[in-house]
């Protein structure tokens, strides 16, 4: 099935990584030379995506610019004739339909995706987390979701094994193979306290595609963990009453809210990255022999 939209909930304040985002978007945050922000959007666009949505709140005006033209900038660098910096900013423009829409009070992930009803209409949509950055040398993660949309199911959810002690920051998923990657996907649960309340270590990360039907859904869901309005709770009715199909995508996955996730993207992209490779490979072999 053809699915053309996305929704991007980027209105986190982004707590795990203050100060740095006391006024400055984690979603802005910069692997190498792209934000965070950046990567979501081109995989986004490399999976079929023609419009996004990205839900932001107050103090995060710099990714509508940075999706906005820049003429004064562009201009500079073509009389210039810096002719790839000029490609790569002037491009960034087009990437695709991007829209945006405030969340002006935060009651939760599930309240964000709401917002995004009138945008959605009645067609299936991706979701994709705003500080959720999955690198895959294949097929776009969410790419690998969008082909087995109706599977098993309603709906789609990106799934990884997390480690049993870490569970309860996860939604634990109750889960069946029926082949290689591929689960069906029957209860969640949302931030078990327990490992024992688990239902599986599979979790959803990141990522999902979602029917229209969710909405409807979300309008009568109660306040959950924390108080918010969960995401996870109103995919649970889905996955128990039509089931879902959960597949656990190829890709690495870095997470840009935590600290430690943001040094391993820099370090492991920077690694790869035909301008800093090189450099910064020696660097880290000298910088181990001090460790």
């Amino acid at each position: 099935m053809k699915i053309t939209k996305a929704v991007i909930p980027a209105a986190g304040f982004g707590t795990r990584v203050l100060p740095a985002t006391k006024s400055f978007p984690k979603e802005m945050f910069p692997i190498v030379d792209k934000p965070t922000i950046q990567y979501i959007v081109e995989e986004a666009v490399n999976a079929g995506i023609t419009d996004i949505l990205i839900i932001t709140n107050r103090g995060k005006g710099l990714i509508e610019d940075h999706f906005d033209r820049s003429p004064e900038l562009e201009n500079i660098l073509e009389k210039s004739g810096k002719t790839d910096f000029y490609n790569i900013v002037h491009e960034i423009g087009d990437l695709a339909n991007i829209h945006f829409i405030r969340q002006k009070e935060m009651k939760g992930l599930g309240h964000a995706i709401l917002k995004a009803k009138s945008f959605v209409g009645n067609e299936p949509f991706a979701v994709l987390f705003g500080d959720g950055v999955i690198i895959s040398h294949e097929k776009p993660a969410i790419a690998q979701l969008i082909e087995h949309y109706g599977e098993f199911g309603e709906g789609v959810v990106g799934v990884k094994k997390v480690d049993a002690s870490q569970i309860h920051k996860y939604g634990s998923l109750k889960v069946e193979n029926i082949h290689d990657n591929v689960f069906k996907c029957t209860d969640m649960r949302e931030k078990p306290k327990t490992p024992e309340e688990a239902l599986s270590l599979y979790s959803i990360i990141d990522r999902c595609v979602l029917p229209p039907e969710i909405f409807e859904i979300l309008e009568r869901t109660e306040p959950g963990v924390g108080g918010e309005i969960q995401l996870t709770d109103a995919m649970r009715e889905i996955a128990i009453t039509k089931g879902m199909t959960a597949v656990e995508f190829e890709g690495k996955r870095y997470d840009m809210g935590n600290k430690f996730g943001i040094l391993q993207a820099q370090i492991e992209v920077g690694l790869e990255h035909p301008e800093t490779k090189d450099l910064l490979k020696d660097y880290l072999k000298e910088l181990a022999k001090t460790l």
